[in-house]
């Protein structure tokens, strides 16, 4: 009797354990982001990613590095139609997978086109983040940008 509860017990903490251990890997994608233009090399804004209170994953545009603070979002329809860029929700409803954010969906101000997203740390550098958009969920057809840490 005394085995199985020591052996109950170990895998509990295997579980909680392996939990918090995706939780710490998420958290290295949080925080303050200088986005890069994949077609120009050009810094363009600083994104904040952060976690909500429904559990999601989230990214705003902070500041515009090219633009006058005051810029609209003139392509984009719906709610964000005419909207100033910064303070924009660009990232919204990533899940946490592993080492990865999943299942949401990135904007594109440029075009006000929204796309499906997977953002992950670049396995060689910690301090550069991989944002794949692409127009299915698959990730297939679609482009990478490499994001860096803001200092």
């Amino acid at each position: 009797m005394n085995k199985r509860i020591f052996i109950s017990a170990v895998l509990l903490g295997l579980f909680l354990f392996a939990g918090f251990s995706a939780d710490a890997q998420v958290d290295k994608l949080l925080g303050m982001w200088k986005t890069i233009d994949d077609e120009t090399g050009q810094a363009k804004s600083y994104v904040k990613i952060f976690k909500a209170t429904d559990g999601m994953y989230y990214g705003r545009v902070e500041k515009l590095l090219n633009k006058p603070a005051d810029t609209k979002c003139t392509a984009c329809t719906g709610k964000n139609k005419d909207k100033p860029i910064v303070g924009m929700f660009v990232v919204s409803k990533m899940k946490a997978d592993g080492k990865e954010l999943v299942d949401g969906n990135i904007l594109d101000p440029g075009n006000g086109k929204s796309y499906y997203c997977t953002i992950s740390l670049d396995p060689t550098d910690p301090k550069k983040l991989i944002v794949r958009g692409s127009l299915d969920s698959w990730g297939i057809a679609g482009r990478s940008q490499t994001w860096l840490r803001a200092e």
